[in-house]
């Protein structure tokens, strides 16, 4: 490889919302990890944190490096990582991204909410000049493979993203749901897919929304003309409901069983990584709490209709993947043959000169192009020779040799 791809994550696969919680990354980490990252000599490196993953691709020879960086800037430890944390390496991390990418590693099958996430990640370490040419490639592929999927294959139709799977349950277990009062307490991106989606799917007119930063809030009510409180109201405004959705992604509880004054039964879904909710409350025979984990495995009734375009939507990953890495291959030699390339055009360039002094009507024009004919014809066999040898680096360096070629490729 050109470049070494080192992936370290933690993963809804072999980790609780709680354990995973613990290595989540706000905005601010993030932008610690990228500036330390780049310290320490780090070409290349993108973060993914999401509800259900927290992944560092890096252009890094040590995971060692990566795993501290990824303790240092979370609530997440070593040893927690040695027990729930995977590595990977080059071909094997390449395949794992693009599936990551494409929503066919999701919780969620066909999730399209990650793509999103992942192309945010990319441009904030671009910003951080943390983006070479092997990564920039390989996320545009990423990307290209996704869009492809999208368009030309049914995987996402139907998929659901985590906000949605809370409105799903809310749909299927909630009886007179019009009648229902409901509190959405986080207005970040799951919290206004989620205002979306209630609003949307549920027809419910009593939908109340508190953010720690009130404009926000209003911002997003006043696109539904939904009703804002303050957070000093919250204790009150959970009184007084029935449904209460929290999606805050604090690093904290934000919700207390000192918040919990009244004696109405009242459903709780926790949207956050890590927990927002006080896990005690569960003790609660009047409440019933539900976690990100519990709601991402709701039976989804388009399931079975999507995994039927699995094996479509893997031609079309393994086709992108294939030419990325053809592109990777290519980039291993390209600099000696344009280097060799170079050498016969000065060759020609003198022969040329030479034989038009001693034969003054020379037809320049067709020795030039019959020579740039031969020189094409042999660089492009030396490439598609190195391509296909088994001992790479021995037919190069004899390439290098034979023809005097001052490449440090």
């Amino acid at each position: 490889m050109i470049s070494t791809l080192r992936i370290i994550g933690v993963s809804y696969k072999n980790a609780s919302a709680s354990d995973r919680g613990k290595f989540g990354l706000d905005l601010t980490n993030s932008k610690n990890i990228l500036e330390e990252a780049k310290k320490l000599g780090i070409k290349s490196i993108v973060i993914n944190s999401t509800c259900n993953r927290v992944e560092l691709y890096a252009n890094s020879h040590n995971y060692k490096v990566l795993i501290d960086l990824l303790c240092k800037h979370s609530k997440g430890s070593k040893k927690s990582f040695e027990k729930i944390g995977y590595t990977l390496k080059n071909k094997k991390a390449i395949k794992h991204i693009f599936r990551v990418g494409t929503g066919l590693d999701s919780q969620i099958l066909g999730d399209f909410e990650i793509i999103a996430q992942m192309k945010k990640s990319f441009k904030l370490s671009k910003s951080y000049g943390l983006i070479n040419p092997f990564f920039d490639r390989l996320f545009n592929s990423i990307m290209q493979a996704s869009k492809r999927i999208k368009n030309e294959t049914k995987l996402s139709t139907g998929a659901t993203s985590v906000s949605f799977a809370a409105v799903r349950y809310i749909l299927d277990n909630v009886e007179n749901l019009k009648e229902k009062k409901i509190l959405l307490f986080g207005t970040g991106k799951i919290g206004r897919n989620t205002c979306e989606n209630l609003v949307k799917h549920t027809s419910n007119k009593q939908i109340t929304l508190i953010n720690r930063t009130e404009d926000k809030a209003k911002t997003v009510a006043g696109k539904f003309k939904l009703i804002v409180k303050n957070i000093s109201e919250i204790a009150k405004e959970i009184e007084r409901s029935d449904i209460l959705i929290v999606a805050t992604a604090a690093p904290q509880p934000t919700i207390t069983q000192k918040q919990i004054t009244g004696s109405n039964n009242l459903i709780i879904l926790d949207l956050s990584v890590p927990k927002n909710v006080e896990e005690n409350l569960r003790n609660n025979p009047k409440i019933d709490l539900l976690d990100l984990d519990y709601l991402s495995n709701i039976t989804d009734l388009n399931l079975n209709k999507r995994k039927k375009y699995i094996p479509k939507a893997e031609t079309i990953i393994n086709k992108v993947k294939n030419d990325f890495q053809d592109w990777v291959e290519t980039r291993k030699y390209a600099p000696t043959v344009n280097a060799l390339k170079t050498k016969l055009q000065e060759i020609q360039s003198n022969k040329i000169s030479t034989l038009k002094k001693k034969s003054p009507d020379l037809n320049e024009e067709s020795a030039n192009e019959i020579s740039d004919h031969l020189i094409q014809k042999i660089t492009n066999q030396i490439a598609n020779h190195l391509k296909e040898s088994k001992e790479f680096e021995n037919e190069l360096k004899s390439v290098r040799t034979i023809f005097q070629l001052d490449s440090n490729e």
